[in-house]
């Protein structure tokens, strides 16, 4: 088993300051064959927007890639990891790899992620409602002796299970854990992740990163303020890796630029950013299909994707994921109202520069 790198000081320091992490998509052909051109198409998208990062193989890469009989994990966090180093970026870029199952899976996908050079390790806690507190934090260690931990709350909102403040306590202490993902639908639950951060004596080593994509921008511009040993201590969420960032994502890049120029700027023009968070919200309550319990959520992704040419189709894995009733019509309210919120004309230039790697047809831009 490989012993952990301690991460880049220029890594650690973005990942601190705070980017832009797109959850990564997947593509398919028609007949569910991964779609390498496109994969590697996505990829270079998201570089291009100016996102600091990327996720790959979360819940967005879709879950089924890890199934013996389709056994994608491999090459997708491949691909990915492939096209950053051809990039050859002249500024850091965030490399973080989903981890989920029991403690000896987890190992082997840790290994999987290292192998490829990624920074981090996502490491999802869900399906071990069998684990007790104690036992994940014990499967966490095992998995930040090989490669540096960004934590994942996953709320029972959501799908997830309640894990105690003592819990995060314990989390915090780790010493390879640098980030949190919060998945923040339930404020109560978040304040226990953020208070015992604040509390850790590791807390200036942590970064705090929202996944909760149905209220982002607040989320962002929140100021969190404990009284530690007498001490008032900050922590906010300096960034974000979202599924909704997905797409969309060089308008998300500068959404994100004008969130820290508000707060650099002692919160001068806050009431219109916030006004502009409903709009986003309202966008991703239709992507993500949250009327229907998220049920169309990839798929809803994927559409956007297909309409701007980055993907073929809206084809899962899983062929009960689809379009729920109604969705398209509301993803065509969202063209009509939110023009300004999405990169179409960013995307048309794109694909005409990427002619070189891009060799296939596209249907037009709306």
């Amino acid at each position: 088993m490989s012993k952990h790198k301690e991460m880049h000081s220029s890594i650690r320091k973005v990942l601190q300051e705070g980017v832009v992490i797109p959850a990564h998509p997947l593509a398919l052909t028609q007949h569910l064959q991964l779609d390498e051109k496109r994969q590697r198409l996505l990829t270079r998208y998201y570089m291009a927007c100016g996102a600091g990062g990327v996720a790959v193989g979360v819940h967005t890469t879709q879950f089924e890639i890890r199934k013996p009989e389709i056994n994608l994990l491999g090459p997708v966090i491949r691909i990915a990891a492939d096209e950053i180093e051809q990039a050859q970026l002249k500024h850091p870029f965030i490399k973080v790899a989903g981890i989920c199952g029991p403690t000896d899976i987890a190992l082997r996908e840790t290994e999987l992620a290292v192998k490829y050079g990624y920074h981090l390790g996502l490491v999802s806690m869900g399906g071990l409602t069998h684990y007790s507190e104690t036992e994940l934090i014990k499967r966490i260690e095992a998995i930040s002796k090989i490669i540096p931990v960004f934590g994942f709350y996953l709320q029972p909102a959501v799908g997830g299970r309640i894990l105690s403040y003592e819990f995060w306590q314990d989390f915090a202490e780790i010493s390879n854990v640098y980030a949190i993902k919060v998945a923040a639908f339930n404020r109560y639950q978040t304040l226990d992740v953020v208070r015992a951060v604040c509390n850790s004596s590791r807390r200036d080593e942590i970064a705090l990163y929202t996944g909760n994509d149905d209220n982002i921008v607040a989320d962002l511009l929140t100021p969190y303020q404990f009284i530690v040993n007498g001490e008032e201590i900050e922590k906010r969420f300096v960034g974000g890796l979202l599924g909704h960032w997905a797409v969309w994502t060089q308008k998300a890049v500068e959404l994100f630029a004008e969130i820290k120029q508000c707060i650099d700027s002692n919160y001068s023009g806050v009431e219109k950013l916030l006004a502009k968070g409903i709009e986003v919200t309202d966008m991703n309550a239709v992507i993500f299909d949250a009327k229907n319990s998220f049920h169309g959520c990839i798929p809803g992704i994927h559409e956007v994707l297909r309409t701007q040419g980055l993907l073929e189709n809206i084809c899962c894995l899983n062929p009960d994921e689809k379009l729920s009733d109604g969705q398209m019509e509301e993803i065509d309210r969202l063209y009509k109202n939110y023009s300004h919120l999405m990169d179409e004309e960013f995307v048309e230039k794109f694909l005409k520069a990427d002619k070189k790697n891009y060799n296939f047809s596209t249907p037009s831009i709306l």
